[in-house]
């Protein structure tokens, strides 16, 4: 096989201006929401690999202001739906209505879209909704299209979908089927602040004035940086690592760990190893790096794995989740050396 070629010099500007657009957009996006960098960092690479972001936090967060912030600052179409669970799928996706001609008097049916077709979707407390609800959302995470009625028709792009999740209140939850927690690229933990960070969030939210932001990017500018993230190479290292480390996490297998076989009913498949390598090249890019290495795919693998991976009864008696078994396999390590020989 042969080596993927380097990162081609035009591409070098390119990327240049990615690390400067990167700076902006943390600093405007800063103007309003306080710390969770780690957070904002995580939303810009799975923007950067057109994946889709589920976001698990507490009430009270920011995460939805987090959310409008940065497409303001993208100056991309924003949406937000509330799931509730009486959401219906036509409510997402939309519904044909009978319009009647004033001038002829004829009826015929008219496609008015749903608040899906926008560029950014915040999808607010996701498990609200029954499965029926938000199965409607598949099809548009995975294709960026719609149908109804017959007719196909095509999303916006650049097009993203950033779910919302309460980890405390579970009663009239409808859990995420793990087919569509595999459409999610990342999951991303969404922590209270410290101190200081409160006390600035304070200061901040109880003026009379909303801090205003600047646009940084735009759809096309954005598109380019996700062709530009394609063509960033990854090593062979790289690939090995990323889909030994998803390998590891499905027991009885040639290469699971005994923690693996003890606690885990269901590893990650192998949309694991894609979204690991892309979120590599993404991260290379955001730094202003022409190349991914293993230290890019150890920082954004407990993001991918943590919702692919479902433990048993074992596991919940001994009190490990599945965040807890997939921590252990990346620190480990093994899955790294491998990957590097």
């Amino acid at each position: 096989m042969t080596a993927e070629p380097a990162i081609q010099s035009t591409d070098v500007e390119l990327l240049n201006h990615l690390t400067t657009a990167k700076a902006k957009l943390l600093e405007q996006v800063g103007r309003r929401i306080v710390g969770q960098h780690e957070v904002l960092e995580g939303i810009l690479t799975a923007i950067l690999s057109r994946g889709h972001t589920l976001l698990v936090g507490v009430p009270g967060l920011a995460k939805t202001l987090m959310v409008s912030t940065l497409a303001e600052t993208l100056d991309l179409k924003f949406s937000r739906i509330q799931f509730t669970p009486d959401l219906m799928p036509g409510d997402i996706t939309g519904t044909e209505i009978i319009e009647e001609d004033l001038t002829t008097g004829k009826r015929a049916f008219r496609f008015v879209h749903g608040p899906v077709f926008a560029n950014v979707v915040l999808a607010d407390e996701i498990n609200r909704t029954p499965p029926k609800t938000q199965a409607a959302l598949l099809q548009a995470m995975q294709e960026h299209e719609v149908t109804a009625a017959g007719t196909t028709y095509h999303l916006p792009e650049p097009f993203f979908v950033l779910s919302t999740q309460n980890p405390i209140e579970q009663e009239g939850t409808y859990p995420l089927p793990e087919a569509q927690l595999d459409r999610f690229m990342f999951e991303l933990r969404v922590e209270y602040p410290n101190a200081d960070e409160e006390e600035e969030i304070v200061e901040e939210t109880t003026g009379a004035d909303m801090p205003a932001v600047s646009k940084v990017l735009d759809g096309p500018d954005l598109i380019s940086m996700q062709q530009l993230v394609r063509r960033i190479p990854a090593p062979k290292a790289i690939v090995r690592a990323a889909v030994r480390l998803a390998r590891m996490t499905r027991p009885n297998s040639d290469d699971s760990p005994a923690l693996v076989n003890e606690y885990v009913d269901w590893g990650a498949g192998p949309r694991a190893s894609q979204y690991m390598v892309l979120g590599a090249k993404a991260r290379a890019a955001l730094d202003g790096r022409p190349m991914a290495d293993l230290d890019d795919v150890k920082n954004v693998a407990l993001s991918v794995l943590r919702h692919r991976v479902m433990v048993n009864f074992a596991a919940e008696a001994a009190g490990r989740s599945a965040h807890d078994v997939c921590s252990e396999l990346i620190q480990e390590g093994t899955w790294l050396r491998e990957g590097a020989d």
